[in-house]
């Protein structure tokens, strides 16, 4: 489904025809947080890297011929350090999709504080944004003013992790969700995260973090992530 002209949801991710290239943007892997929650005392099984990779060969077998991966952010999970589990599976995802693509870019999130050690492994780049024709893609943790996000018309950002919970009598779920809406004069793609672990934060109920996100957004539209996507229209007529 396109969510804008030239932009379609593919599963959790946006694939993009611009400057005559097939960009494939995914945001928030979170890769390491299983780990994470282990040191915590939450005992969850580590299955979420085979589930990562299992979406993305979905993916690729759905789309074919990629030229450019933008990974938008928050690959990694560890703030203060590069977990065993972050060294090993992040060096994975980049020999597969190495792959699949003529390169891979890498966009850093608030989380990735320490992420050039694993970069420099397969001599990839790491930006805090990058533009193709009028669209920019970071990560949307922070306001950036950059004279060539000024001038774009389209936006899109992670960080936020949106999802959407829905009731039918006493059941509620939660799904994730892209979000489409304004910010200023730009057209502003929300993403939710890849990790599948991760539903997200339930924008009708939580507080959002994103300053891109401190708006009314009863305007924006939604399209839920389910067995395919579903486009509900805008926020304010969800209940």
């Amino acid at each position: 489904m396109e969510i804008l002209k030239g932009i379609e949801i593919k599963g959790l991710s946006l694939i993009l025809k611009k400057a005559r290239k097939k960009i494939l943007v995914l945001a928030d892997l979170h890769i390491g947080y299983e780990y994470a929650l282990n040191k915590q005392g939450i005992l969850v099984p580590r299955q979420q890297f085979k589930e990562t990779l299992e979406k993305l060969k979905k993916i690729f077998d759905s789309v074919g011929k990629i030229d450019i991966v933008v990974i938008n952010g928050d690959l990694k999970h560890e703030f203060g350090e590069i977990s065993n589990q972050e060294w090993s599976e992040t060096l994975k995802i980049f020999d597969f999709l190495s792959e699949k693509c003529k390169k891979i870019i890498l966009i850093k999130g608030n989380h990735d504080t320490i992420l050039e050690p694993l970069a420099k492994k397969r001599n990839l780049e790491i930006k805090e944004f990058v533009c193709f024709d009028d669209l920019c893609i970071l990560h949307g943790d922070k306001i950036l003013l950059n004279k060539e996000i000024y001038v774009s018309k389209i936006l899109i950002i992670g960080h936020e992790h949106p999802a959407i919970s829905l009731q039918e009598g006493a059941k509620q779920e939660i799904y994730k969700c892209f979000l489409l809406g304004k910010w200023k004069d730009k057209k502003l793609i929300i993403q939710p995260s890849f990790l599948p672990i991760i539903e997200g934060t339930d924008i009708k109920r939580e507080r959002l973090l994103s300053p891109y996100l401190q708006q009314n957004l009863k305007n924006f539209e939604t399209f839920i992530i389910a067995d395919r996507v579903y486009r509900f229209g805008k926020l304010k007529n969800i209940k």
